[in-house]
């Protein structure tokens, strides 16, 4: 629990702000103003994977924490394998569509179309989300996150669903360095999937759901860690390791020159 506490923390403490709440309805924040959050409540106690979640305030649905360990592939290998999007369509069954949209060179934030299928009857979903990353050598720890936005470049399709509200933060913490095997992991997740049905059913899918999406991606980074599958190094490739100090250094000129719909649009400030 220790250990959990302390990852908790690195949220705060990362170069990688954490996104802004979504604006309250009038109604939900004196509601909210006046109570404490929910406590989390345990889902799925296994000795390597711990499950809680907690109700969302005014709404039918939960967000989730997730606590986990794995110690036969490295930390670098796992971050790696979540970032690629090209090897995420090999490995990851449900995927229609994963493509980036835009990237800030100066930042290395992304904006990414995901199209994914859900559980019949269900229409598909698709997603359009900004992630950044942080790596901090320093503390020895890897940061990722990811929240919905809206981009011009990816209207509504009446083939999907939009989802329009989801956030996922991810704290990795080697028990030794990048590059050997062992880690934590504390991965918090919320995500409107914009279904009919009640909540113990959104409950149960995403209960279900996460620790076999987790599984997969630990068996996709085994397969790219023993057959020697190259993955892209996202850590050697992003041109600063600090997000918020990206942004205080980089010239104007360098972000106007991205676009309209450029590092404005994808940052998380």
């Amino acid at each position: 629990m220790k250990r959990l506490e302390e990852m908790s923390g690195l949220f705060q403490s990362s170069g990688v702000e954490r996104p802004p709440p979504e604006p309250k309805s009038q109604t939900q924040g004196h509601e909210d103003s006046g109570g404490k959050e929910q406590p989390w409540e345990m889902v799925m106690d296994k000795k390597h994977f711990k499950l809680w979640r907690r109700p969302i305030a005014g709404t039918h649905l939960y967000q989730y924490r997730v606590f986990g360990t794995y110690t036969d592939v490295t930390p670098r290998q796992f971050f790696n394998v979540q970032l690629d999007t090209e090897y995420r369509k090999k490995w990851d069954a449900l995927v229609i569509k994963l493509e980036v949209i835009e990237r800030d060179v100066v930042s290395g934030s992304e904006v990414l179309h995901w199209v994914t299928h859900f559980p019949y009857p269900m229409y598909s979903r698709d997603y359009v989300y900004v992630r950044r990353y942080s790596v901090d050598q320093e503390n020895n720890v890897m940061v990722l996150v990811s929240r919905a936005v809206e981009h011009p470049s990816v209207p509504e399709s009446p083939e999907f669903v939009r989802v329009r509200s989801y956030e996922s933060q991810m704290v990795i913490r080697p028990h030794k360095s990048f590059d050997e095997n062992g880690f934590d992991y504390l991965l918090t997740y919320s995500d409107n999937p914009q279904t009919v049905f009640p909540r113990y059913c959104v409950s149960w899918m995403v209960s279900s759901g996460m620790p076999d999406f987790l599984e997969k991606l630990h068996m996709a980074t085994l397969k790219a860690k023993n057959m020697e599958i190259k993955v892209k190094d996202y850590i050697s490739s992003k041109p600063l390791e600090v997000g918020s100090e990206a942004k205080a250094t980089a010239p104007s000129s360098e972000r106007k020159s991205e676009g309209s719909c450029g590092p404005a649009r994808i940052e998380y400030a």
